[in-house]
């Protein structure tokens, strides 16, 4: 019993003890992992723990980018895997079926006309939180993916910024092992989730206007051109593209940040300052009221940050025009998208790039970096598309 009584007390002071564990994760190959961190009683996340939930989820979110990398094998991804790591049996089960879904969007995208060559993934841990035997890990993800096709035109590369909750429980054994992914932006909407996407409830005017409805816009290839003039005009459409480029990872702070906020995300609020930096002008008023349009550090519209406001300012004020079908965007234009169809938008971009017919959005909540409306369809085929000239 006394040897018990030191155990458990050297226990409380987070002596750290490896065991060896053996589980089916990824592509569904098998991997002698170490779990470092095991703690019988009073499991503690130190300095060597957060390092171990670190490369977990690195290793994760790494297999997930592959599996939409054209030509990835099983043997690559494999050797990938090392260092001191555990996923539970039924994370492991849902990070294979995760994996086969994100294959098969792979080749959705690849029918689209669009394959990347190569996937790079970099996590950082932001902060952990223990509560008995439960720990909660905060990470980044910064994935960047190589267009397969790129030529002189057409962009090199894609990427995006997301943010995860990981949950960890440590066994009888007092081994840690990873139990749960959440994602927490608003959105969803990065290229390698699964998450479904935000959906915000019907929003309606309390200003006593009449609320424009913007028309749908057809998603087919190759439509007819409807050409722009990108210099000389009224806005600085190369300015609106350079903004969205410049902040779409590293918010502005002169403006607030609304991802992870209860009422929904950044991408209407990272639009909207993207046209006032190509000459968009402020239309002060009741923040409520949808035909005002403004914001800054201390106050915003809701026309300014609300996907349906902004909408319905962009209509009434004619500071847009209504595009018969997506692929006719072009830099500086915005497009919309409804998830679930039920009238309510719930989603904003920005296009910062054009080549081959094919427009690249730039959007927050997740934040994403030229990402093709091809790629977008594709993943979200059933959505209504929404599409505005600026």
């Amino acid at each position: 019993m006394k040897s018990r009584k030191l155990s458990r007390k050297r226990s409380r002071t987070a002596i750290v003890a490896a065991t060896a564990a053996t589980v089916v994760v990824g592509v569904g190959f098998a991997a002698n992992w170490s779990a470092g961190a095991a703690v019988v009683d009073d499991p503690t996340v130190n300095a060597a723990t957060k390092a171990t939930f670190q490369k977990l989820a690195d290793a994760v979110f790494t297999d997930r980018t592959q599996a939409l990398v054209d030509g990835a094998t099983k043997k690559q991804t494999a050797s990938r895997f090392s260092g001191d790591v555990r996923l539970s049996g039924t994370q492991s089960r849902e990070e294979n079926s995760a994996l086969t879904q994100l294959r098969g969007r792979q080749e959705r995208i690849a029918k689209a006309g669009e394959t990347y060559s190569a996937g790079s993934t970099r996590v950082t841990l932001d902060a952990t939180r223990v509560t008995g035997r439960t720990a909660k890990a905060d990470v980044t993800e910064t994935t960047t993916l190589t267009y397969a096709k790129a030529t002189g035109k057409e962009p090199k590369t894609t990427g995006f910024q997301a943010h995860h909750e990981l949950t960890f429980k440590a066994d009888q054994q007092g081994t840690w092992q990873l139990t749960g992914i959440a994602d927490t932006d608003n959105g969803g909407l990065a290229v390698n989730t699964l998450s479904k996407p935000s959906v915000k409830a019907p929003t309606t005017a309390d200003d006593g206007n009449t609320t424009p409805d913007a028309p749908r816009a057809a998603i087919t290839r190759n439509p007819v051109a409807v050409p722009k003039n990108l210099t000389g005009g009224t806005y600085d459409y190369t300015a609106m593209a350079a903004y969205a480029e410049k902040y779409v990872y590293n918010y502005n702070p002169d403006y607030p940040n609304y991802n992870g906020h209860a009422d929904g995300g950044d991408c209407t609020n990272f639009v909207s300052q993207s046209l006032k930096a190509g000459g968009w002008k402020h239309v002060p008023g009741y923040v409520y009221d949808y035909t005002k349009w403004f914001g800054n550090a201390d106050i915003q519209s809701d026309s300014f940050v609300g996907v349906n406001e902004w909408s319905w300012f962009a209509q009434n004020s004619k500071r847009t025009t209504p595009l018969a079908n997506v692929y006719q965007a072009e830099v500086g234009d915005v497009i919309q998208m409804d998830f679930d169809r039920d009238g309510a938008k719930d989603h904003t971009m920005i296009v910062t790039y054009k080549a081959n017919g094919v427009p690249y959005v730039t959007y927050h909540s997740t934040n994403t970096y030229r990402r093709s409306l091809a790629s977008i369809i594709a993943s979200y085929p059933n959505a209504y598309y929404y599409a505005y000239r600026t």
